[in-house]
């Protein structure tokens, strides 16, 4: 524990369906949290459960990702990081619940709205040489949308729909209290 004056640590995840952009304003939010000084490390989570084959019983390997982020906050609140920034998607209540006991310390949940049709352009463009990514994208934008509008597991909700990303990150950070 530190015992010099450093600010209480603590974890702000941006939530939202694929392609909403929640890597982007997760990174920029970073970039804000750099430029004002403030010690900050920006995870993707998606990249912590990114293996082949995932167990039956668990479609997005989330147990996995837990026990990476927990093993990769530990290292960086050691080094002295005091705002997390996470990208990735929690479900459910549940999730939120087992994402907060990984990172160790408070947690905030943004979810990232973004309109379906605007969606579906991104998505179209990221994956213009991959019908078949495109397809499961295109499928799974909708399915995560609907899950997260009932789920409710966000503290507060960012309609980026017509934000440039620093502009979303910049409301992400004030929204969280960080700014």
């Amino acid at each position: 524990m530190r015992t010099d004056s450093a600010p209480e640590a603590r974890a702000l995840l941006i939530t939202g369906t694929v392609g909403a952009g929640k890597t982007s304003v997760a990174d920029a939010a970073g970039e804000l949290l750099t430029g004002a000084g403030v010690p900050n490390a920006v995870i993707d989570m998606d990249w912590l459960c990114r293996t082949w084959p995932a167990p039956a019983d668990d479609r997005f390997n989330f147990a996995l990702l837990l026990r990476n982020l927990r093993c990769m906050v530990g290292n960086y609140l050691d080094a002295g990081i005091t705002r997390l920034v996470l990208a990735g998607v929690v479900e459910d209540a549940e999730d939120r619940k087992q994402c907060e006991k990984a990172v160790g310390v408070g947690l905030s949940v943004c979810r990232l709205r973004v309109e379906l049709p605007v969606v579906r352009q991104r998505l179209s463009r990221r994956h213009a040489d991959e019908p078949e990514a495109l397809r499961w994208h295109l499928d799974r934008s909708g399915e995560l949308d609907g899950i997260l509008g009932r789920s409710r597991v966000e503290d507060f909700t960012l309609d980026a729909t017509h934000h440039r990303v620093d502009e979303a990150a910049a409301a992400v950070l004030e929204a969280a209290g960080w700014r």
